[in-house]
């Protein structure tokens, strides 16, 4: 009975084998024999057999074809995958926006399962995870030859259960463990505030969900009166295309915002900006980092292209390339690479990224005060009497208005001083 289903199910593949070459022949752009397809897939169907009959261990042909399959897709590149029945319910659960988790965006990096970013205020993010780490095990298990589906899979699981991860971090001489706590991950992916004396808008976005256009919108329509925009995309591991689009629209009046070209002519797409969308020609900065990835570089790469935006931060991840979903069956997809974006000049980030304009390292703004300058207090007349009434006075302390940027906030981040200098700069410029 095995040798008949083994045959019947070479038929099979024959005929689909057929199909597509019929199906195809269009659209090929090297046209390769029938017969040396057909030689091709008689070759696979011998090594389906071959496995079936003599393997150490009982496997059936739906078992071989999936390891087939899941081998085939991640040899292609490190985004396409073969997503079985798990991988397949475990996609439609993230794509619904809550799900329990760490809240990191993984991608293969040389080879290496490496963190693009940990998703702001998650579980992985307050546990100290940073973009870059390349993850050693998920627990005991280690990830040498595990697929990105595989990992996600492990690490996501039910809130308020433990897992520890082992990363190796650049700097660091020993690999590190760290612990996170599971918990539901709930994205709010847009949230501004002002920067307090310089009337400039702070825009973050964490990621491109489905409503990042219309948050942006509403938040450059309530402060109409700005100086500049600081955009913060660092640490955005990407999303949907049409958000990535959309936002590049609301500052850009005309030319195209990307391209996306792939191996068929008829699937080249172009994204062009339109004059009613765009809201504001302030002078902007956007800030990005390591772990900017894909619509974060879109967006970060086609401002810079226009020259309507300086970037500030670093280099970012380099994820230009187009997946689709393909569904097999009902439970059972294709997660495939069909096409790279181009950005407004003609390049593309695919493993390149984008390079900012003003290259700035993440930490604290340099400073200090001044040991030698005179205070009031080291003068010989110095107010004693009211000093003396001052400090017996309770000192009222006003909370922190957490839609403000305050200096002090200011000098925690080299990279967000930065982008305000060039604001600053663009803005004198601009009314000179």
């Amino acid at each position: 009975m095995k040798h008949i289903r083994i045959a019947t199910f070479g038929f099979f593949i024959t005929l689909i084998g057929a199909t597509i070459l019929m199906s195809t022949t269009v659209f090929a752009k090297n046209k390769e024999s029938q017969s040396s397809r057909l030689a091709a897939l008689a070759k696979y169907t011998r090594v389906v057999g071959t496995i079936e009959k003599y393997y150490v261990d009982d496997i059936n042909i739906s078992a071989i074809v999936n390891k087939s399959i899941d081998g085939l897709m991640s040899n292609l590149d490190a985004h396409s995958s073969f997503l079985d029945k798990k991988g397949f319910k475990n996609l439609k659960i993230q794509t619904d926006g809550e799900f329990g988790g760490l809240g990191i965006t993984v991608g293969m990096r040389r080879g290496a399962l490496t963190i693009i970013s940990p998703i702001e205020g998650t579980p992985a993010d307050k546990a100290g995870v940073k973009a870059g780490d390349i993850i050693l095990k998920i627990n005991d298990l280690s990830t040498l030859n595990m697929t990105i589906d595989e990992a996600v899979s492990h690490m996501r699981g039910k809130p308020r259960t433990k897992i520890v991860l082992t990363i190796v971090r650049k700097g660091e001489a020993k690999p590190i463990k760290i612990k996170i706590i599971r918990d539901i991950i709930k994205i709010n992916s847009v949230y501004t505030k002002v920067i307090k004396n310089d009337n400039i808008l702070y825009l973050r976005v964490t990621s491109f969900d489905k409503k990042v256009v219309k948050k942006a919108k509403e938040a450059l329509l309530k402060h109409k009166n700005i100086k500049g925009i600081i955009l913060d995309l660092r640490n955005n591991p990407g999303g949907l295309l049409n958000q990535a689009v959309g936002l590049v629209d609301l500052f850009v009046n005309k030319g195209i915002i990307v391209s996306q070209r792939g191996r068929n002519k008829e699937e080249d797409i172009k994204y062009d900006a339109t004059t009613s969308a765009t809201l504001t020609n302030v002078p902007m900065a956007v800030l990005v980092n390591g772990g900017s990835a894909s619509a974060s570089e879109i967006v970060s790469g086609s401002l810079q292209d226009h020259k309507r935006a300086i970037i500030v931060g670093e280099r970012t991840f380099g994820k230009g390339s187009v997946q689709v979903i393909l569904p097999i069956n009902d439970t059972e997809a294709l997660r495939l690479t069909i096409a790279r974006y181009y950005l407004p000049s003609g390049r593309t980030i695919q493993a390149v990224g984008v390079k900012p304009d003003v290259i700035v390292s993440a930490g604290i703004v340099p400073h200090k005060v001044d040991e030698f300058s005179i205070k009031e207090k080291e003068l010989k007349k110095h107010l004693t009497v009211e000093l003396n009434k001052i400090q017996k006075k309770k000192i009222k302390i006003k909370k922190t208005d957490k839609n403000i940027i305050t200096p002090a906030d200011v000098l925690k981040d080299m990279q967000l001083k930065t982008a305000i200098d060039a604001i600053k700069i663009l803005s004198i410029a601009k009314e000179n």
